[in-house]
């Protein structure tokens, strides 16, 4: 991976060489598991939940993406994502989770240009 690379990734978020410890120095793993983030169906999963009204649906697919997130070092994405798991967790805030959801959207969306960039 080359420093150009780490930095894209880096600016959007994603902390390269945490994940790449968390992954044995693995720069293929790396690369593979961005590559899947890529194909990540919870943020749809998330949105389509929250504008039906369905907190534990939303619940869930909050939770599944703090996990990936993490797992890859996607800290700033994470950071967002917990607070709508946190916001959902019980009965839940809805309306708050709801608003967040621009938020971790765009973050997403920036996260996907990264790696798609970096990957390309």
């Amino acid at each position: 991976m080359t420093d150009g690379t780490k930095a894209a990734l880096t600016g959007a978020g994603i902390q390269v060489d945490e994940a790449l410890e968390r992954l044995m120095g693995s720069e293929a793993l790396l690369e593979r598991l961005l590559g899947k983030f890529l194909e990540d169906r919870n943020l749809a999963e998330l949105t389509v939940a929250l504008a039906e009204d369905r907190r534990e649906d939303a619940f869930r697919a909050a939770h599944t993406l703090k996990g990936v997130c993490g797992n890859l070092s996607m800290t700033r994405l994470e950071a967002l994502v917990s607070q709508m798991v946190e916001l959902l967790r019980g009965e839940g805030e809805l309306a708050a989770a709801q608003a967040l959801l621009p938020e971790v959207t765009e973050a997403c969306r920036e996260v996907r240009e990264a790696i798609s960039g970096a990957l390309s």
